[in-house]
């Protein structure tokens, strides 16, 4: 091939954004897609440890219906019952799901994120305003399907069972076992859709204004480094944002994914029904509880991952 071939062919690639100014390949989105697996999996499971409480409170709030069936008179009364009949350790019940189950999902959130974020950004390294929702919501809808829908079905039967005079579950695998064997594979798969659409809601929301306030700090320097508690604030303010934005999306997913979830249909009428019987206010139970372990959830998980990123880009190249 002469040299004008050659320029002829290369030209096209010049402004390709995989592409360095030398035009060798720039590190490609599965390189930090694996490194944001393994920084992911580590923040998981120290992130759960300490929030998972208010997780416990929130889920038990959104479960309690209206009329007879009504258990608790706020987050402060729930607290106070919980302890009261099953210790300070009963906050933890269904700890050892999330536990098991946050590892892998925040393992394929931020390596879905860090994947999409190789192959979206520009030539400077800069993600768009689409490329921030859209790298978040497909980061979302991975996690959605393969770690959060049959984690979070686990979690709720296991609270739900705790309502009962006799609960039935005497730990994760005799749990798991029995929801099996009752209601087959797809019994810890209920809610799929509704938390497809809570989770790529929720990370799209989180990931932009995460990303977007990053941006505003950096200014025109994209190499700037974010302080840490900067971005705890930031993930604070970003888990506020998606609390506000799909709550109704997670009540509905919680009602499911609970132990009565038969008597819902699929996901729309479950929240139609919710609607008739209830209220709107019904959409937005649990939201105090929710914000606060957001905020912290979001703050703390960002602070952990950006921590080890920073420590994974120094020693693993």
């Amino acid at each position: 091939m002469d040299r004008q071939s050659l320029a002829a062919f290369v030209s096209p690639y010049k402004c390709r954004p995989w592409m360095t100014s030398t035009g060798a390949a720039a590190p490609s989105g599965g390189g930090k897609g694996l490194k944001g697996i393994v920084a992911g999996g580590i923040t998981g499971g120290i992130e759960i440890c300490i929030t998972y409480p208010t997780e416990y409170v929130k889920t038990q709030l959104q479960l309690d219906e209206k009329g007879a069936n009504k258990r608790y008179n706020g987050i402060a009364d729930c607290v106070k019952k919980t302890v009261q009949q099953r210790g300070f350790f009963g906050l933890y019940r269904g700890l050892s799901v999330l536990l098991y189950g946050s590892i892998p999902k925040s393992a394929a959130r931020f390596g879905a994120f860090e994947y999409l974020k190789g192959h979206a950004v520009d030539s400077k390294g800069q993600l768009s305003t689409s490329g921030k929702l859209l790298c978040g919501l497909g980061a979302g809808v991975c996690e959605a399907i393969l770690a959060v829908t049959p984690m979070e079905t686990i979690k709720v039967k296991f609270i739900n069972d705790q309502r009962s005079a006799n609960p039935k579950f005497k730990g994760f695998a005799h749990g798991v076992g029995q929801i099996v064997k009752s209601e087959g594979i797809s019994g810890v798969y209920k809610g799929l859709t509704a938390t497809i659409l809570k989770q790529g809601s929720n990370q799209a929301i989180r990931f932009f204004v995460l990303e977007s306030l990053k941006d505003v700090y950096k200014g025109d320097d994209p190499n700037k480094p974010v302080p840490k508690l900067l971005v705890g604030a930031f993930g604070a303010v970003a888990g506020a944002a998606s609390v506000f934005g799909n709550t109704p999306l997670d009540v509905v997913k919680t009602r499911m994914q609970g132990l009565e979830a038969a008597k819902y249909k699929n996901t729309a009428d479950c929240a139609l029904k919710i609607l008739r019987n209830e209220g709107v206010g019904a959409f937005y139970k649990g939201t105090v509880p929710r914000l606060g372990r957001v905020c912290l959830d979001v703050a703390i998980t960002f602070m952990i991952y950006d921590s080890f990123m920073d420590l994974f880009n120094k020693v693993w190249k």
